[in-house]
C-alpha cells in the first residue's frame, strides 16, 4: 500500500457506506452504524465514551452500556478485518484512546472531507471574483451528496445536530453556486431550479432574492415582483414579520430599474 493512501472510504452524505480497498464493509446493526457515523464525522478527533453513550442511549443508558459500546467497536473492527485489512490494521484505523475512540483520519477518507475541500476552494475562488472556478468547485461539492445526510442512520441527539449542520452547509453551498452562475450571466438557465428551490423553501430570503434577480435579468420584471409578494405573504402569515433589509433594497432597485442589477452579484449580496 502506498504511503499516504487512504483505502478506507466512508460515505455519510446519503446512505451510509463503508468500503475498504473497493470491498464493501458491512455495518448493519443500527447502533453500530450510529457509532461509525459519529466516529467518521469526527475523523482525526477523539470521540469520548460519554459522547457515544449520549448519542446511543440519551440520558437512559443500560447498566451494560460500557460493555455494549466495546462490542460495537469490536464488531466494526471485525468487519474491517474481514474486508482484508487485518486485525492489527483494523485496530490502527479505529484506535482506543483515553476515555474514547479515534477513527484515524490518515487511514480513511469520508465524503464529508471531499465535500469540504471543494467548499473551501469555492469560497476562495468567490472571494477572488473567479466566478467560473467558484461555480465549478461548488458544483463539485454538491455532486458528492447522494441524498440527505445520514439518511439511513438512526440518529440520536448528537447526530441530529451534525446532520442539520451538514444540510445547512449544503444549502449555503447551493446558494453560493447560484450566485456564481448569476455573475456569469446564466440567469435564464437558473429560473427553473430557483423556482423549485423557493417553492420548497418559501421563507428562505436568500433564495427568493436570487430568483428575483434572475427573473429581472431575464426580462420578467412582473414575475420578479410576484416572487417578492409571495415571500412577504408567507413571512407575514407564518411569523408576522416583513422581509429583511436586503430583500427590501432589492425590491427598491427593481422598482427603480437600477442598472446595477444587470450584472455581477453586488445588488443581491449587499
Amino acid at each position: 500500500m502506498e504511503k499516504n493512501q487512504k483505502p478506507l472510504s466512508i460515505g455519510l452524505l446519503g446512505p451510509l457506506s463503508l468500503r475498504f480497498c473497493r470491498t464493501a464493509v458491512t455495518a448493519s446493526a443500527p447502533k453500530q452504524r450510529q457509532v461509525l457515523a459519529l466516529l467518521a464525522l469526527n475523523a482525526g478527533r477523539v470521540v469520548t465514551v460519554p459522547t457515544l453513550i449520549e448519542e446511543l442511549w440519551g440520558d437512559r443508558p443500560p447498566r451494560s452500556h460500557a460493555t455494549t459500546l466495546q462490542t460495537y467497536i469490536l464488531q466494526l473492527r471485525n468487519a474491517l478485518a474481514a474486508a482484508g485489512c487485518g486485525n492489527l490494521r483494523a485496530r490502527q484505523i479505529i484506535s482506543t484512546r483515553h476515555n474514547g475512540y479515534l477513527l484515524e483520519d490518515h487511514a480513511c477518507e469520508t465524503d464529508v472531507e471531499v465535500y469540504n475541500r471543494h467548499l473551501v476552494a469555492g469560497r476562495e475562488a468567490a472571494e477572488s471574483d473567479d466566478h467560473r472556478r467558484a461555480s465549478h468547485e461548488f458544483s463539485r461539492a454538491l455532486q458528492v451528496w447522494r441524498g440527505s445526510a445520514l439518511v439511513d442512520v438512526r440518529m440520536g441527539p448528537i447526530l441530529e445536530i451534525e446532520a442539520a449542520s451538514l444540510e445547512e452547509s449544503r444549502l449555503g453551498a447551493l446558494e453560493r453556486r447560484i450566485e456564481a452562475d448569476l455573475a456569469l450571466g446564466r440567469h435564464s438557465d437558473l429560473l427553473a431550479e430557483l423556482t423549485l428551490l423557493t417553492a420548497r423553501n418559501p421563507m428562505n430570503e436568500n433564495l427568493c432574492a436570487l430568483l428575483m434577480t434572475a427573473m429581472y435579468r431575464a426580462g420578467h420584471v412582473g414575475r420578479s415582483l410576484q416572487v417578492y409578494h409571495r415571500l412577504r405573504a408567507v413571512l407575514n402569515d407564518e411569523l408576522g414579520v416583513e422581509p429583511g433589509p436586503r430583500v427590501q433594497r432589492l425590491l427598491a432597485a427593481i422598482l427603480a430599474g437600477d442598472p446595477g442589477l444587470e450584472g455581477g452579484v453586488t445588488a443581491i449580496a449587499s
